[in-house]
């Protein structure tokens, strides 16, 4: 990350911590926030959607401390990105302002289907 892209970065952290602190959110709801932004930054190499629209993040549990737990899936147990995808969601989850520490679950269950997908996703794959 260059300076430039680090300043974007930290006024965009500085907006958001105002804009929570004016919506009144617990610090564990500030970085629950930040993290599932995080989150949509995250595209499946193989569907032009996030991972977070694309229904396989199935939990995002935040402590006051900062603690992380992250439950996911993978649209199949043999997906390409089975081995890449989870390290990337833990590596860029630790990097959220106020995660102390992160912990990472992939389940298999309930197995992913299409019925995950949100309204955007929906949408931007052309099946509404």
């Amino acid at each position: 990350m260059n300076d430039e892209e680090k300043d974007i970065d930290l006024q965009q952290t500085e907006a958001s911590e105002e804009q929570g602190k004016d919506m009144g959110l617990s610090p564990a709801l500030q970085i629950r926030d930040r993290i599932i932004a995080t989150l949509k930054t995250i595209f499946d190499p193989e569907i032009p959607v996030d991972i977070y629209e694309l229904g396989l993040i199935y939990g995002v549990e935040v402590a006051d401390d900062g603690e992380v737990h992250v439950t996911m899936t993978l649209t199949t147990p043999m997906c390409p990105v089975a081995e890449t995808l989870p390290p990337e969601v833990e590596d860029k989850v630790r990097g959220v302002l106020g995660v102390t520490e992160v912990s990472l679950d992939l389940v298999w269950d309930p197995p992913w289907s299409v019925d995950m997908l949100s309204d955007a996703a929906r949408l931007e794959l052309n099946m509404m």
